[in-house]
């Protein structure tokens, strides 16, 4: 992929933006009427250590996501968007397409979204990296145990006049790479030649009793606000790659998940289900028992402002349990977040135990998170 034209036109835009105004979400580098330019970013620099029962330390500083954006439109109600992550690069991988799409929003309380967009599964997915408690998200929002990435198609999202409903639903292309130990959902933009390729389709609704709960952690307001959600999707192989013998045939997902705000304090819970077949039948390994399982994983996590908005506690227990594995693989975390400027400027530390990683007993390890956060 070429990348020097977004290179150039990115250092022009910045110079543009000294004298551009800034707003919460990126910086408009021009404005006339319905016509806009806006750019924005978010920079994460992170510490990594993992401590195994069974082996010897790790560590390692780098960044976790580098990604830039540029969003623009040219006629009213109409938007693009694309948004590239450096970070974590390595070898031939380089950059990955993160969003990118174009979003039409005339319609009454509803857009629609044509391109590579998040898809409606998960609450603790759906919110952003930038906005997260911990520094890395648990199971029921890691793309790895089942939760679909980013995909390919078109995506609905929308409410009701009053925003105490939200829902979304979307139809797409979904790409799996074939691992044993995993339902590693990707986006087929950034594709490898070995991943089984699908059409995933489904969708979710929320309902927010107090006002519109927005996909983010943390209270900020302390105001008192909720929200229970219900999502689901259906995954098929299109048949195009199932050379792996850990290769994919079907995943359907199910998801409820609930949070609270108010006073400072939050808490965020969710359950999911993946009932999963390989296209051998008989393979057995990682996740798998004679070509299925039922991966089911779960968090509970919260938090408390203890010193206005500028320092919070975090702590929370998720846990996940598949056919194959021999125990439950669980998480404990704890940490603390340290906010400058509230999401857009922080440092975050998270300590995590995990018992019987992969589903082994015995397998325990420690694994503690630094990052700091810089976002515009």
């Amino acid at each position: 992929m070429r990348i020097k034209p977004l290179r150039l036109a990115m250092v022009a835009a910045l110079g543009l933006a000294t004298a551009a105004p800034v707003h919460a979400a990126g910086i408009t580098v021009f404005k006339d009427g319905d016509k806009y330019v806006k750019m924005g970013g978010r920079i994460q620099m992170q510490y990594y250590r993992l401590d195994p029962d069974n082996g010897s330390s790790t560590d390692d500083l780098f960044f976790r996501r580098l990604r830039p954006y540029i969003e623009g439109s040219l006629h009213k109600d109409w938007k693009g968007k694309f948004q590239f992550d450096y970070g974590k690069a390595e070898d031939d991988n380089e950059v990955a397409v993160k969003d990118a799409y174009m979003q039409y929003s005339g319609f009454e309380n509803t857009k629609v979204t044509v391109g590579n967009a998040n898809f409606p599964f998960s609450r603790e997915f759906l919110t952003s990296s930038k906005k997260q408690q911990f520094v890395e998200r648990t199971f029921v929002g890691d793309h790895n145990y089942g939760t679909p990435d980013r995909n390919l198609g078109i995506h609905l999202t929308g409410h009701n006049g009053s925003k105490n409903l939200t829902w979304g639903a979307s139809v797409a292309q979904a790409d799996i790479d074939p691992n044993a130990g995993r339902i590693d959902f990707d986006t087929p933009v950034n594709a490898d030649s070995d991943f089984n390729q699908g059409i995933i389709y489904g969708g979710r609704l929320d309902f927010h009793p107090f006002g519109e709960l927005k996909f983010e952690q943390g209270d900020f307001s302390g105001d008192t606000k909720a929200t229970i959600g219900v999502a689901a999707f259906m995954w098929s192989n299109d048949g195009d790659n199932e050379a792996n013998a850990a290769s994919l045939d079907e995943v359907t997902g199910y998801e409820i998940s609930a949070a609270f705000r108010s006073s400072g304090f939050s808490v965020d819970a969710q359950y999911n289900l993946f009932q999963a077949d390989t296209t051998d039948s008989a393979f057995t390994g990682g996740l798998y028992e004679n070509g299925e399982t039922d991966l089911e994983n779960w968090s509970i996590e919260g938090g408390y402002m203890i010193v206005g908005d500028r320092l919070e506690l975090v702590a929370g227990y998720s846990q996940q349990d598949a056919d194959n594995y021999g125990e439950e693989w669980a998480r404990t975390t704890f940490g603390a977040n340290w906010f400058i400027h509230k999401h857009d400027i922080k440092v975050q530390a998270t300590y995590q135990l995990n018992d019987s990683v992969a589903g082994v007993n015995g397998n325990d390890a420690d694994e503690m998170f630094v990052q700091a956060q810089y976002v515009f």
